[in-house]
């Protein structure tokens, strides 16, 4: 690749990330301005990758601008490292949520989960007091539980619903137990349950409670978070592809601005 063009595409592709890095930072900082606690704990992680892609932009701008070698070899040291990065995170990302898949229950359209089909990592951080303290407190102020009698009128409606791991883990009582629905968010809890599970005994009908305390709970937010990064593992590999053909175009810029400065 030529030196003209490998420099004009590494400074392009810079001056336009440098304008995504922003958007990234203003983001995080709408993050931590317009929501509660549950979403604030994102602002961090946010502003710091605003801040590394704008820095990254910066060196590889400048690099390219003034057909630097020394920005250049330091932009793409730092791409390498990401690169790499990105590489072992989306390997354990796979391997880490590559295992449960739910088990189908008979005469419902929706899967139920447990928590010992899921990885060691899920359960030391579901198992975790503090952490769990925090993403139950998230779950009762999602409503999602309270909105159940609202989406589903009837209980015909109700028990025909295709429900999602978390309204079907956190606001209901596990299968096994055994309880009748009255409605959408209330059981009959006077019969004695078929299960000795503790989940059995933890269910509650109140708002605040539910079945939130249960490992079908748990289950139900290690599900989603084995969604979230399959969606994230599949982001990295699309990256990875982007990020290492702008590195193989910065190494081409970095050698042709190396045999420049030789020339003087």
């Amino acid at each position: 690749m030529s030196t003209g063009v490998s420099t004009f595409v590494i400074r392009w592709i810079n001056f336009v990330t440098m304008f995504v890095a922003v958007g990234v930072i203003v983001f995080g900082v709408w993050i931590s301005s317009h929501h509660d606690g549950c979403r604030k704990s994102l602002t961090l992680p946010v502003l710091v990758l605003g801040a590394l892609i704008f820095v990254i932009s910066i060196i590889g701008f400048l690099g390219a601008l003034k057909n630097s070698s020394i920005l250049l070899w330091m932009y793409l040291i730092i791409l390498c490292l990401i690169l790499l990065g990105i590489l072992v995170f989306t390997v354990l990302a796979f391997i880490i949520t590559n295992n449960a898949s739910g088990h189908y229950v008979a005469g419902l359209r929706f899967k139920e989960y447990h928590l010992q089909d899921y990885n060691k990592w899920f359960l030391n951080e579901l198992n975790n007091t503090q952490n769990w303290k925090h993403l139950q407190s998230c779950l009762v102020k999602a409503d999602d539980c309270n909105n159940l009698s609202k989406k589903y009128k009837t209980l015909k409606q109700y028990k025909s619903a295709k429900l999602t791991p978390i309204e079907a883990g956190c606001c209901r009582p596990p299968s096994q137990c055994g309880y009748p629905a009255v409605n959408a968010s209330h059981y009959d809890l006077s019969f004695h349950p078929l299960s000795p599970v503790k989940d059995c005994k933890l269910y509650k009908n109140s708002k605040a409670v539910k079945c939130y305390n249960c490992d079908s709970c748990k289950a139900a937010v290690a599900e989603y978070m084995k969604i979230e990064w399959h969606v994230v593992a599949i982001f990295n590999v699309v990256l990875f592809v982007v990020l290492s053909i702008i590195y193989f175009v910065g190494c081409c810029a970095r050698r042709n601005a190396a045999s420049s400065r030789s020339k003087y």
